[in-house]
């Protein structure tokens, strides 16, 4: 037998995380498994509802990697399309949730919602899990300070430039993953060479346009640097937005490797500057302000 959770659980945030500690407290104490089934991909962009604007805290691979580091058992995928979206909370825990993955106990959060819109309410999710032989569990409701913690309440600190509020309501550091692509090397001239990083998963959430202090991981050893996201005004108009990261004290060709970048803080708005050498005095300034904070 097993006791699950079901969603999208996109960031793994720390409204998640209560949902994960029920999950694995009740299965421990029923002797059972514990998983999380959720979906992919995101419900939005099968449906065509928004999708264009839509954009992930966290893509598929990260989301397995948090939960399963959380100390679940199981994690299990799947496949969302237009046929399942069609299935009402009833079919779903039916023929999903009890005859597929043997499910006995459901942990539910306080908002949670299951199956096509017939079924609108937590209550009304309870109450047909009870009536298909299901125990639910619901979990409260998680408040940073004085927010209630939410995937949209942290896009929503993101496209702010609140990094830090963001990693408060995730419970780590937000984060951004890719490959280092050959840039303009402006940044090498003028003795700030940057690794300019296309992400691996094309709808993450970037946040708002700025100078960070970041901790950067290449070839696994983690370093500080400076992000700079946004369209490099200084060195011409319409350029495409990038992330371009100097990392401090390292000076090593890794065009073409992995690369992670954890966001500590903002430093400050991205701006245009008279001259490279203006720019370059400010990226001097920036390094600075990065390295008091060590």
């Amino acid at each position: 037998m097993v006791v699950a959770a079901t969603g999208f659980f996109d960031g793994v945030h720390t409204g998640h995380r209560a949902v994960l500690q029920i999950l694995k407290d009740t299965a421990r104490e029923l002797g059972q498994r514990s998983c999380v089934i959720t979906f992919w991909p995101h419900p939005r962009t099968v449906l065509q509802q928004d999708a264009s604007s839509l954009r992930l805290l966290t893509s598929i691979d990260e989301k397995r990697k948090l939960i399963m580091e959380a100390g679940i058992d199981d994690f299990i995928v799947i496949p969302f399309n237009r046929e399942f979206s069609r299935l009402d909370a009833s079919s779903f825990i039916r023929k999903y949730l009890i005859e597929m993955y043997n499910v006995s106990t459901l942990v539910i959060g306080y908002d949670h919602r299951l199956g096509n819109s017939s079924c609108r309410t937590r209550e009304e999710l309870e109450e047909i899990a009870h009536q298909e032989g299901l125990v639910t569990k619901v979990v409260d409701e998680k408040f940073c300070g004085d927010i209630e913690v939410s995937s949209t309440k942290i896009r929503k600190v993101l496209t702010d430039g609140d990094v830090v509020m963001a990693s408060k309501m995730l419970g780590y550091n937000y984060s951004l993953y890719g490959v280092v692509v050959l840039g303009n090397m402006i940044g090498r001239t003028i003795g700030f060479p940057t690794a300019n990083m296309q992400l691996y998963e094309p709808l993450k959430m970037v946040p708002a346009n700025g100078v960070y202090h970041v901790k950067a991981t290449i070839m696994g050893k983690v370093h500080d640097g400076i992000c700079n996201v946004g369209n490099r005004p200084t060195v011409g108009k319409g350029n495409e937005r990038t992330i371009e990261t100097y990392i401090l004290d390292f000076d090593e060709q890794i065009y073409g490797l992995d690369i992670g970048i954890e966001f500590v803080s903002r430093i400050r708005d991205e701006r245009m500057f008279s001259s490279l050498e203006e720019l370059k005095t400010q990226i001097e300034s920036d390094r600075e302000s990065v390295l008091s904070q060590l």
